[in-house]
Parts: C-alpha cells; sequence; structure tokens
C-alpha cells in the first residue's frame, strides 16, 4: 500500500525519520515563537501528525526534543501542552542571568590584555551609519552573541555553559523585544555604552550599564509576552463554533 504521508510507520529508515522530526520540530516551535500555540494550550500527537502531513514517530520524537529544551510538557494520558509561563521562574533566570554577566565584566576587567572579541563588538554595535544596523532575527541573534560572547571571554567554561543554558531557555521571550524599533534602537546604544565602560577598564559602570540593559529588555518582553498572549488568545475564542 502506498503511503499518504511522508513516513507512515517507525520501519523508514532512520534519516528520513530523522529529516521529517526536525521539519516537524521547527514548525512546532515557530507556532510557539508566534503564539499560534500559546503557553497553556493543549494538543495531542495525533492532532500534530495530521496538522504536519507526518507520522507518529517524528512527531513523537520532535516532541520529546521541545520537552528537553522546555517548550512543552507532557500531560499523563491526556497528550501534551505547551509550557505554562511561570513569570517567576523567568524572573528567577533573569536574575542568575544578570549575576554571570555581571561576574564576567569584572572578570574581563582584570585581564591584562582585552580579549579580541571586544573589537569585533565594537565594530557590530558602533555602525557607521544607522541605516547600517541589523533587524528583526539578524539584530535578534546578534544580541544574543553579544552576550554569551562577553561571557566566553571571560574564561570560566562552567559560567559559559550555565549561561548558555540560560539564554536557550530565555529565548522565546527574548526574541520579542526585538519586535518594537525603539527597542533595537535602545539595544544599539546600551550595548556601546557597556563597550564604552570596558574599554575604560571601569566594571562597577560596566556593571551598572549592563544591568539597566537587561531590566529594561525584561520589562519590554513582559509587557509584549502578555499582550501577544492576550491577541493569541482573543483571537482563538474567535474561531471557535457557537
Amino acid at each position: 500500500m502506498a503511503k499518504t504521508r511522508e513516513t507512515e510507520t517507525g520501519n523508514d529508515p532512520p534519516r528520513r525519520r530523522a529529516s521529517v522530526a526536525d521539519r516537524v520540530y521547527e514548525a512546532l516551535k515557530e507556532d510557539i515563537f508566534e503564539f499560534r500555540l500559546i503557553p497553556g494550550d493543549k494538543f495531542s500527537e495525533g492532532e500534530v501528525a495530521t496538522r504536519l502531513s507526518a507520522s507518529r514517530t517524528p512527531v513523537r520524537e520532535a516532541l520529546y526534543r521541545l520537552q528537553r529544551e522546555g517548550y512543552v510538557e507532557v500531560l499523563f494520558r491526556s497528550g501534551w501542552q505547551v509550557q505554562p509561563l511561570d513569570s517567576r521562574k523567568v524572573d528567577e533566570l533573569y536574575d542568575l542571568r544578570i549575576t554571570l554577566e555581571r561576574a564576567a565584566v569584572h572578570k574581563l576587567c582584570r585581564q591584562t590584555t582585552a580579549p579580541a572579541v571586544l573589537r569585533q563588538l565594537n565594530a557590530v554595535w558602533r555602525p557607521d551609519h544607522p541605516s547600517e544596523r541589523a533587524f528583526g532575527s539578524t539584530v535578534r541573534a546578534l544580541d544574543e552573541h553579544f552576550h554569551c560572547d562577553l561571557v566566553a571571554a571571560a574564561g570560566n567554561q562552567e559560567m559559559t555553559r550555565i549561561h548558555q543554558e540560560i539564554t536557550e531557555r530565555l529565548r522565546v521571550i527574548r526574541r520579542l523585544d526585538f519586535t518594537l524599533s525603539d527597542r533595537v534602537d535602545a539595544t544599539y546604544e546600551e550595548h556601546a555604552e557597556i563597550l564604552d565602560a570596558l574599554a575604560n577598564n571601569n566594571p562597577a559602570e560596566a556593571a551598572a550599564r549592563l544591568t539597566a540593559h537587561i531590566r529594561a529588555s525584561q520589562a519590554a518582553v513582559r509587557e509584549i509576552t502578555m499582550e501577544k498572549i492576550r491577541e493569541a488568545a482573543a483571537l482563538q475564542r474567535q474561531k471557535k463554533p457557537d
């Protein structure tokens, strides 16, 4: 019998199953990032399989991957759920992120030679003209690299590892910080101020600027996240039959 989906059984070649699982993973992650699936939404593997034209095996593989990354959770005998938004946990992750990044800039200022990454970051965050600034997903990736590169340059591998884990767990909401043009402009200005303090070997100033920058971003994404959730929930209610 001819297959009606890309993979119909668990007997398909592993490489092909992996490619379908990757496609399902990316599609579900995009749904979560774009609030087509909002925190608390429940769904079944069968629903995902039908919607994405895939069989249960790659769907399950994709969901377990998303579960490991903290985006979804499995419910006992009742399918899956997008991880509910835990404001307290998010705030704790931001607190830990600030602690690590403040420690990193102090370590950077104690180094006898400024790391080469600071020159690279200055080249990115001090463009010759505002028109050369990045936008959208590009500036989001550059911002993530800015913070991760500063921590990595401090030279503590465990600090770098933990910071990377926090970055990944916050990525789903931090990305919203770059949906508003004024937040993009603020990011360029604030990153430049942090780099100035580091260039002047002023760890206290660098740490203060860094903290203010992260707190401003945290406040912005909290407000945008709640607005996105309200909009998505309202749209879902409109789509439900009377």
